[in-house]
């Protein structure tokens, strides 16, 4: 996201056996510490001197400004401190904006010093040869809480060198939202159920009311998710499940010519431009009548009591050619620094905060859904009985861990499958064939050629 964008909204992916950086997508274009941390300027966090406590070790941990406050109010001042006194261990926590995790992490690994503990929202496989195996954590909470949802583990597990380049302790759901005035008087109360409907009734609703559909088509996050979705919905994917390039396809091609049509029947050129927070602005202004995005943007229209915040409803992922399927919307994945001063201290965290997780279910408003189902037995009952109307519009994600998958779907999230979401390949294939620019044909064989560079780059490195 951005500096524009509301702090609340996100605006713009088996254990015991399964199981270095291109620069980030930018989401929010400023960086603040909060709690303990002091203020954070430039590519990373500035740790300003602090009051310290008298505690025997030590624990820095960096992760994102998260986009619903209450969460980092809850992590900061009451769970790390909490657990810190509990472990005789002074629990530094300092939070950057999403431009700055890359860069951060770049910074870290060229010092060799840095934090224990750094918190990716994608999975960060580039990165595997500076962490450690986290494989025991994985093990550890296992036992405790059986196994961990197939998306963590394609997301932070390498088949190839079969390790665990990170840990996931949660994802976040990216369902499609809607204004349901809107899709009601063109005759769908409950929203597009497929994405034909999305492009028939968006096109409907554009004619008669110069209200768009919002789906990017830029260099950004959120359209980097939204045609994946759409990608995988046709039918097509980057990947085959043994890491083989097939971007070049029929199904590739079904995808590229509907999105081609979905904009020059129910979009605007804006959205060539966009940022990862124009959507959801975009949404909560009643500019658009549909979008991909998490629940903070509706938790932002409730919590700042926006008129709109009744009409925004949410559905599952929409039925494509193929298959009804769509990408988590951000991946929280943990490393640990092979050069990190306190390893054992991390690993004791990450255990500990998933035995604690339904706190920070609740603490995250449902933001954030656990990589080990069992930490939130009701959460089922936790979504159907909240409060904020319309009643029951959180109830569609109850099964969410069914059609949310990983960035590099059916195979894993590896380090050619980062470089190609990290440089806009496929952004840059769908805008390019959308616009005009070339043909649907022409644009999916450059990205092809592309893809097939860059795996043959980490082949070599023997990391694919």
């Amino acid at each position: 996201m951005n500096e524009n964008e509301d702090p609340a909204i996100i605006t713009p992916a088996p254990v015991a056996a399964p199981a270095d950086a291109p620069e980030a997508p930018a989401r929010r274009g400023f960086i603040r510490a909060t709690g303990a941390a002091g203020l954070a300027l430039g590519a990373g966090p500035l740790i300003l001197p602090r009051k310290a406590r008298a505690a025997g070790k030590t624990l820095k941990i960096l992760q994102w400004a998260h986009f619903v406050p209450a969460y980092d109010k809850w992590f900061d001042n009451e769970y790390t401190k909490q657990w810190g006194e509990k472990n005789d261990t002074e629990v530094i926590v300092d939070h950057v904006g999403i431009p700055a995790i890359n860069s951060r992490a770049a910074a870290e690994v060229s010092a060799q010093k840095g934090h224990d503990l750094f918190m990716f929202l994608w999975p960060p496989p580039t990165y595997e040869t500076q962490v450690i195996d986290h494989k025991e954590i994985y093990q550890e909470c296992e036992r405790k809480h059986g196994k961990p949802i197939d998306l963590a583990v394609k997301s932070t597990y390498n088949p190839k060198t079969k390790k665990y380049f990170g840990f996931s302790d949660s994802f976040v759901p990216d369902p499609v939202n809607y204004r349901i005035d809107l899709w009601s008087e063109a005759g769908m109360a409950e929203g597009p159920r497929s994405w034909e409907d999305v492009l028939r009734v968006g096109k409907k609703i554009k004619d008669s009311k110069n209200i768009p559909v919002g789906v990017g088509l830029s260099a950004e996050l959120d359209t980097a998710m939204a045609m994946r979705t759409i990608l995988y919905a046709f039918g097509g994917s980057v990947q085959d499940p043994e890491g083989k390039v097939i971007l070049d396809s029929k199904n590739t091609l079904d995808a590229v010519k509907f999105v081609t049509d979905l904009y020059k029947q129910t979009m605007t050129p804006e959205v060539m431009a966009w940022d990862a927070s124009s959507n959801n602005r975009a949404l909560l202004a009643g500019k658009v009548s549909l979008c991909l995005n998490a629940i903070s943007t509706t938790r932002a229209a409730e919590n700042d009591k926006l008129p709109i915040a009744d009409q925004i409803g949410l559905t599952k992922a929409l039925m494509g050619g193929v298959r009804a399927i769509g990408l988590e919307h951000v991946m929280d994945c943990y490393v640990i620094w092979k050069f990190a001063e306190n390893k054992e201290g991390a690993k004791k965290f990450l255990i500990d905060y998933i035995d604690n997780f339904h706190q920070g279910f609740v603490a995250g408003q449902y933001y954030n859904f656990p990589c080990f189902s069992s930490t939130v037995p009701d959460l089922e009952k936790l979504l159907a009985e909240d409060p904020h109307p319309p009643a029951g519009k959180y109830k569609v994600l109850g099964d969410v861990v069914k059609w949310a998958t990983n960035v590099g779907y059916p195979g894993y999230a590896n380090a050619a499958i980062d470089e190609i979401f990290n440089t806009w390949v496929l952004n840059t294939m769908f805008a390019k064939a959308a616009s005009g620019t070339m043909s649907p044909a022409a644009a999916i064989k450059e990205a092809d050629k592309k893809c097939r560079a860059i795996f043959a780059k980490w082949h070599a490195k023997k990391l694919v």
